[in-house]
């Protein structure tokens, strides 16, 4: 993984411990989209605040969901609605174990974790993953998804297991 630059990132967005005024239980990440934080409730009045991209205008999503599964690396496979939009896609994509898409590693756009959210027994499709764009962090930039530099979905996933509650704001 190449050495982050943390100057790519505005210093509001970066990684620190908050007085947190939720009323969620230790162990629940919270997404607020507007200030573009993700919140990991630490304790009672305690996070771990970590800045993030979050869905451009028209792709925000709010709700409730869990962490159903956890993945190092992933592969990413685009839905086909997105490749749809974006056909410039479809010359990225290669013959993977889950379909056509983006073999994990360092050039894969779900960067280094990724944990996948489901809601109503079955798969959102959105995800709080890695990225290999930084300097988006702070923005509102993609399809719905919540996007985390690589050391901190790192940081995340090591905290956020299976089952993990997550709350997205309106």
């Amino acid at each position: 993984m190449n050495e982050f630059n943390y100057a790519q990132v505005n210093p509001t967005y970066l990684r620190q411990q908050v007085e947190y005024l939720g009323t969620e239980e230790p162990g629940t990440v919270v997404v607020d989209p507007a200030s573009r934080h993700l919140y990991f409730v630490e304790a009672p009045g305690q996070a771990t605040r970590y800045g993030v991209g979050v869905g451009r205008e028209g792709f925000g999503w709010s709700g409730s969901a869990k962490i159903n599964m956890r993945r190092s690396w992933p592969d990413w496979v685009p839905p086909k609605e997105m490749v749809a939009r974006d056909p410039e896609i479809r010359s990225q994509l290669v013959a993977t174990s889950r379909g056509r898409g983006v073999p994990g590693g360092p050039t894969s756009p779900l960067g280094a974790r990724a944990m996948y959210l489901f809601a109503d027994g079955g798969d959102t499709s959105y995800r709080i993953h890695g990225t290999t764009e930084p300097e988006t962090i702070g923005t509102n930039v993609s399809s719905g998804c919540i996007r985390m530099v690589n050391q901190d979905v790192i940081h995340l996933y090591q905290r956020a297991s299976e089952g993990t509650q997550v709350i997205v704001l309106s």
